[in-house]
């Protein structure tokens, strides 16, 4: 962070009259150190909506609301983003304070192509709202973001293995700006492979490249299934659906 930006968001959170926390226990030691004494209210995921209207009350009546989160700018896949439009909607200042982020940091140092880029954040829990995601993002032709906990890396490169293709390759970026800051860079399945038995912490930031264009790429196996199950819904004959798959790529027909 900068002189300028340091100094702006102290001078915030020493103005306000109460600062929004994701976590106040991580927050209260960042206030402890610069010796500010504004009170803290939790503010994350789980009581967010419970305190927009409360926190949009305080605001119309004049007081200054300072929304600080753990790691990462408020609003972007962090807590933040509904309270923003509330505030937009009843014509509120809405003030940002640039600091670290997370995505901007490891597309800068990724090596890929960065003049366009699509941020996913976190994938959906449901594993059927994740394939669709995945399936989209697939066929991109920009670098993918994604926000990766460090619990879920294993199954988030087995997903993504078999819907881009094990070739695309991909940065694993973590603990960026830290002591153990780590940029891992390889294809989808050497990072399978690499993390099969070694589970990384800290949260993650993982890249991969859009979609060639002038390149025939491998059909993955999602996508291969996805043609097999189109074609074969359309009446046609699984020696017939077999002629018109042979030498994209081996495929068993059951």
């Amino acid at each position: 962070m900068s002189l300028f930006r340091e100094c702006s968001a102290l001078r915030v959170l020493r103005s306000a009259a109460v600062i929004l926390s994701e976590d106040t226990r991580h927050s209260g030691k960042l206030l402890h150190h610069y010796n500010i004494k504004t009170p803290l209210l939790s503010y994350h995921k789980f009581n967010e909506s419970q305190r927009e209207q409360a926190v949009l009350k305080r605001l119309k009546q004049g007081e200054i609301v300072a929304l600080i989160s753990d790691a990462g700018t408020p609003g972007i896949s962090d807590p933040g983003m509904e309270l923003a439009k509330l505030c937009v909607d009843e014509n509120i200042p809405v003030i940002p304070i640039p600091g670290p982020s997370a995505l901007v940091t490891a597309l800068s140092a990724s090596g890929l192509e960065i003049d366009e880029f699509t941020f996913v954040g976190f994938l959906p829990k449901h594993a059927g709202l994740r394939r669709e995601r995945l399936t989209v993002s697939a066929n991109e032709m920009t670098t993918q973001i994604f926000y990766v906990p460090p619990h879920k890396l294993q199954q988030f490169l087995e997903e993504t293995s078999l819907h881009f293709g094990g070739t695309r390759r991909c940065v694993i970026a973590r603990e960026m700006t830290k002591m153990h800051e780590e940029f891992w860079r390889g294809t989808l399945a050497e990072a399978k492979e690499m993390f099969s038995s070694h589970r990384p912490k800290g949260e993650i930031t993982l890249l991969i490249e859009g979609k060639k264009k002038s390149m025939v790429e491998t059909p993955s196996e999602c996508q291969l299934e996805d043609e097999l199950r189109d074609l074969i819904s359309s009446g046609q004959s699984l020696s017939t659906v077999e002629r018109q798959l042979v030498g994209r790529q081996y495929i068993h027909l059951h």
